[in-house]
């Protein structure tokens, strides 16, 4: 690999699961650090996962090493306060509390290692609300997400899990800045990161649209549009496309590109504000007149003008997407688990370039516990005891 790894040399240990821990741990990995996974005995639950959580795994614990420990037990638990020991920073994403009875709580890491960076992935921070459960469809629920996203009196989660992916990207931004004064100062420190701030942050744009206008916002659906050519449309062959038009110099654009001079011409449609009262008319229009043009034909138009333009995809079109394969932005990865372990698939990458470079895979996303005993041997323990721990299922 040619990217730059400003991480490297750093190592991260992570007691994480699901999503929003992982995504953390990611990120830190993708930019060089090494990322040990600390696992159950019987394997991360999200390597089982069917369904829409098929892919968990694979996706969020690439560029990671894999070591299984059951910290229930004393010699598992005392494994897991070495490695974290040995760590520049630790991530989790467990229950406040529920490390602290093996003593991989910040406090108690921190007595060894003040330096140490501790990143807490939460349902909530500290607060009234910290004892409850969190999941990612809760916080959408109750942190407005849901009813800006679904149509009216219809609350719709967001398409993907954007609380937990984002909550692991402010756990890692955390971590960066702790890092940086930790270079200052010399001690570490605990970095907290939750699903519903997070949620809330995102929700930011819409408290400040009320606090701004007085008005309640409306879902997305129904939202008081600012532009009055931003919509998808369905045309030829029952395609569908997205197209926009939001400055007037846009419109006029728009108007030369599809020959709709009549409506460039018009007295009641010069300004965005104009065509916005008008917008239901306008759109109506502009169905009728694009229902019979393929979505291809509009789409080059749009392009050759300027414009902006959307085709209507699903994530399996993403695998195939020209821009995606010419730029480096799919990466091949081998999968860990599952009916198809082994086989080949390609994943999406860090989205940034650092030297013009993608951040690629250094590290396949690993089998479980795959990096057990040389983790183990470089913790100073010896083969024969590594040995023994496996026959008692303190390690795998």
């Amino acid at each position: 690999m040619t990217a730059p790894q400003p991480l490297q040399g750093l190592r991260v240990v992570e007691f994480t699961h699901m999503v929003m821990g992982p995504t953390c741990g990611m990120v830190l990995a993708d930019l060089g650090a090494e990322v040990i996974k600390v696992e159950p005995i019987e394997g991360e639950g999200t390597r089982r996962l069917l369904g829409a959580g098929a892919g968990f795994f694979p996706m969020f614990n690439r560029n990671k090493k894999s070591i299984g420990v059951d910290l229930k037990q004393p010699e598992g638990a005392e494994v897991a306060r070495r490695l974290a020991a040995s760590a520049d920073v630790v991530a989790q994403n467990f229950k406040p509390g529920a490390l602290k009875k093996f003593g991989l709580d910040y406090n108690s890491l921190n007595v060894a290692n003040p330096r140490l960076i501790y990143v807490s992935h939460q349902g909530f921070l500290p607060g009234p609300y910290e004892h409850r459960t969190a999941l990612d469809e809760v916080v959408q629920m109750m942190g407005g997400l849901a009813y800006m996203t679904g149509r009216p009196g219809d609350p719709l989660r967001a398409g993907t899990s954007v609380n937990d992916i984002m909550g692991g990207l402010f756990g890692a931004i955390g971590a960066l800045g702790a890092l940086i004064q930790r270079g200052i100062s010399g001690r570490g420190m605990e970095v907290q990161s939750a699903l519903y701030e997070n949620n809330v942050f995102l929700m930011g744009q819409h408290m400040l649209q009320y606090a701004m206008t007085g008005q309640h916002p409306n879902p997305m659906p129904a939202r008081d549009n600012p532009w009055a050519v931003y919509d998808v449309f369905t045309v030829k062959d029952g395609e569908q496309i997205f197209l926009a038009a939001v400055s007037d110099a846009q419109f006029a654009t728009m108007c030369d590109a599809l020959g709709f001079a009549d409506l460039k011409a018009d007295p009641l449609l010069q300004t965005n504000n104009d065509r916005v009262r008008l917008r239901p008319q306008l759109l109506a229009t502009l169905r009728e007149r694009l229902a019979h043009r393929p979505a291809a034909e509009l789409a080059a138009v749009f392009e050759a003008a300027g414009l902006p333009f959307a085709p209507i995809r699903r994530p399996e079109d993403l695998l195939d997407d020209p821009h995606l394969l010419a730029t480096g932005g799919l990466s091949d990865i081998t999968l860990p688990d599952g009916d198809r372990a082994g086989e080949t698939v390609k994943t999406t990458l860090f989205p940034i370039t650092m030297a013009g470079e993608r951040l690629g895979v250094r590290l396949q996303p690993p089998p479980f516990g795959a990096h057990t005993t040389a983790l183990l041997q470089g913790l100073g323990y010896a083969d024969e005891q590594i040995d023994q721990f496996r026959q008692q299922a303190v390690v795998a």
